[in-house]
């Protein structure tokens, strides 16, 4: 899922302006384009109604094509995976969301309803005041429905700015979540497995978000989420962690948790994140990192505690591919 194509949205204002402006473009090409007797007063009210019919027109279409593409930009929000369904309802205001895309539509729906109305009317009329008192109430009428979603189009374009930093997770994919605390080697290992090199900081939340990479073999593809580094607060998230934990709960089929016994952080806590992580009940591979400069001694005094843990990443490799088949 990717959510980069989100359309960014303007204020009222601009909607209008760029809706009047090539309005008047448009009737001034018309204007060009009909040349009438002088006193003909039956053909200048026809010019009339002419020109005003593709001013409104022009403006409708425009409000109409900007408003629908907010619309058809987003994601209907119930249908999305479960992982994504929970990530903007832990990120966002889940209501004020769907709220405020139920006003872009409603308002989009006002626009095509005044223009057939003040259509339907300079149609009709024989009188050449009327037409350009049809157009004006037209415009009064279209600024007042755009203007009343002002707040719903700057909801709506702060959650674009939030979404579109969403991690494109193929939710139907064999999947590992590469779990642990921040500065253990996550990001390395991912790149020892796939070859992903993404940029690698030596402060706490180093992965400011889910880093994503592939094993590719003949006949499989699986999916590796180098999730951010979790300090073990699964009650007290952020919303860095939560993507964590979301991508772990929904996404993941079984977990590699990297340890560190150079103790970036003390092993007390590594070994307490990893009861917790137990709990999803899901396969969890042990991975100790940092295995080339470690002394020997430490390195089997850790593997006789966990002695399915593995030190290799190609092992770790074939593991992953075994247990995804």
């Amino acid at each position: 899922m990717n959510f980069q194509n989100l359309t960014r949205i303007e204020t009222p204002d601009t909607y209008l302006d760029i809706a009047f402006s090539k309005a008047k473009k448009t009737v001034g090409k018309v204007r060009e384009k009909t040349k009438l007797r002088e006193g003909a007063k039956e053909a200048r009210l026809e010019k009339s109604k002419k020109i005003e019919t593709e001013r409104i027109s022009t403006i409708r279409n425009i409000l109409y094509d900007r408003l629908n593409e907010i619309l058809t930009s987003y994601p209907s929000i119930d249908r999305l995976p479960i992982f994504y369904r929970e990530l903007v309802k832990c990120t966002l205001d889940y209501a004020a969301l769907k709220k405020s895309l139920g006003a872009v539509n409603w308002a989009a729906k006002k626009v095509n309803e005044f223009f057939r109305l003040y259509q339907s009317k300079i149609a009709k009329t024989r009188d050449l005041e009327k037409v350009n008192q049809y157009r004006r109430e037209f415009y009064g009428r279209i600024s007042s429905v755009v203007k009343r979603i002002k707040e719903e189009l700057a909801y709506l374009e702060e959650s674009r700015k939030v979404m579109k930093d969403y991690p494109a997770v193929k939710t139907s994919a064999k999947t590992a979540a590469i779990m642990g605390f921040p500065n253990v080697g996550k990001t390395t290992l991912l790149y020892k497995l796939t070859g992903s090199k993404p940029e690698i900081k030596s402060y706490a939340f180093t992965t400011k978000n889910i880093n994503i990479s592939y094993i590719e073999t003949k006949d499989k593809k699986i999916q590796l989420l180098d999730t951010p580094g979790t300090l073990n607060r699964f009650n007290k998230m952020n919303n860095i962690e939560k993507q964590a934990y979301l991508a772990l709960k929904y996404c993941a089929d079984l977990i590699v948790y990297v340890f560190d016994i150079t103790e970036p952080f003390p092993l007390k806590e590594q070994e307490e994140l990893l009861r917790n992580l137990k709990e999803f009940k899901k396969e969890v591979i042990i991975y100790l990192s940092k295995a080339d400069i470690l002394e020997k001694e430490k390195t089997n005094e850790f593997k006789k505690k966990h002695k399915e843990s593995i030190t290799k990443p190609e092992e770790l490799k074939q593991k992953l591919i075994s247990s995804l088949s």
